[in-house]
């Protein structure tokens, strides 16, 4: 089956999914959990595809600068733009999300990483600047890498999963409500006709006619996620997936646990992960209390092709670390600051 990947939605959604039913997820631990597929990441990058049951419970370690952790757990949700049921390295990450849980309160930010941000990544052997959805042509611990390096984080662990699935889920849910305007509207039919296909799931009428508020199934809901031509561009299109992100947990949390258990069945096969089946019991008690898109200040630049570097990368790993680790003391390392340097020398812009 052809899928799109995403990696923005699912691990929160199965955050709240044990939260509602952590006994059930207890019951259910041997036979579903076990479905979950991870992915070891190995020092030349090349991908080993497994399953939990064939891997011990250890977590497993990738390599990457070192960041602050203490007291958060941080977590980055990837989704390529594969056409093809696989986790091939031949595609770029079209939606980044990071998930920082602070391991005392339970609260949870959420924060979107715009794909065109220029950022300093290795490719092919090089040091280049690029748009940071580009780093995944040389796999996850490349992503993951150039996410450390640029906003001096440390995040070892991630999650994709597809549209496909995506889809699936808010149909298991019953739909979600959203308000579709009359902008979005010119182009969300497109997008659901496109999403049918690779879903392999029929458009007949699903195409919406009128502006206002609908009631979205999968295939509807995962198309709106996509809408990108719109005035704000990819920073809306951001702003859409986690306005479905939040309407599908708050939905989530209201299931009995039949529900629930028909929920894991079709999302747990689904996750690529390397997390640990024994932390994803861990997840409980989450509440998203803040979400926002990442830089905080942006301007697009033409050369060749569209980025959008920060202005600057400095100012905005500063203010960063002071939203997302409430860290008032923190001071930019010299490393981003050379980095920085270098977008501002390449771009004009600071």
């Amino acid at each position: 089956m052809k899928k799109i990947l995403v990696g923005l939605l699912i691990l929160i959604i199965l955050g709240f999914l044990i939260s509602g039913g952590v006994l059930l997820f207890k019951n259910y631990e041997s036979n579903k959990s076990n479905n979950i597929e991870s992915i070891t990441v190995s020092d030349n990058a090349e991908n080993t595809k497994s399953t939990e049951s064939t891997a011990n419970d250890e977590k497993e370690k990738i390599e990457v600068d070192e960041g602050p952790s203490n007291g958060f757990r941080t977590i980055a949700l990837f989704g390529n733009d594969s056409r093809y049921d696989n986790y091939d390295t031949d595609y770029r990450t079209d939606c980044i999300m990071v998930v920082v849980i602070n391991n005392e309160t339970k609260e949870v930010t959420l924060f979107s990483i715009y794909r065109d941000t220029y950022l300093e990544m290795e490719l092919d052997g090089k040091t280049i600047l690029n748009k940071v959805n580009q780093a995944y042509y040389n796999g996850i611990e490349n992503s993951l890498k150039t996410i450390n390096k640029n906003l001096d984080l440390n995040i070892t662990e991630y999650a994709q999963v597809n549209f496909s699935s995506l889809s699936d889920i808010i149909d298991a849910i019953g739909g979600v409500d959203i308000d579709v305007d009359a902008d979005e509207l010119k182009y969300i039919n497109n997008y659901i006709k496109d999403t049918a296909g690779v879903a392999q799931k029929p458009e007949e009428k699903i195409l919406i006619e009128t502006p206002g508020m609908q009631h979205l199934n999968g295939v509807q809901a995962v198309a709106y996620c996509r809408i990108r031509y719109t005035e704000g561009w990819d920073y809306k299109r951001t702003e859409r997936m986690r306005e479905v992100l939040t309407t599908a947990c708050d939905k989530i949390k209201k299931l009995n646990l039949k529900e629930m258990s028909d929920l894991a069945d079709k999302l747990l096969p689904e996750v690529m992960t390397n997390i640990p089946k024994k932390d994803l019991l861990g997840f409980t008690r989450l509440k998203i209390t803040k979400e926002f898109g990442w830089p905080y200040n942006t301007k697009g630049w033409e050369n060749g092709d569209f980025y959008g570097p920060p202005i600057t990368l400095e100012s905005n790993v500063l203010r960063l670390h002071k939203e997302i680790y409430g860290d008032e003391n923190y001071v930019v390392p010299d490393s981003v600051k050379e980095i920085s340097n270098k977008i501002i020398k390449k771009t004009g812009y600071k």
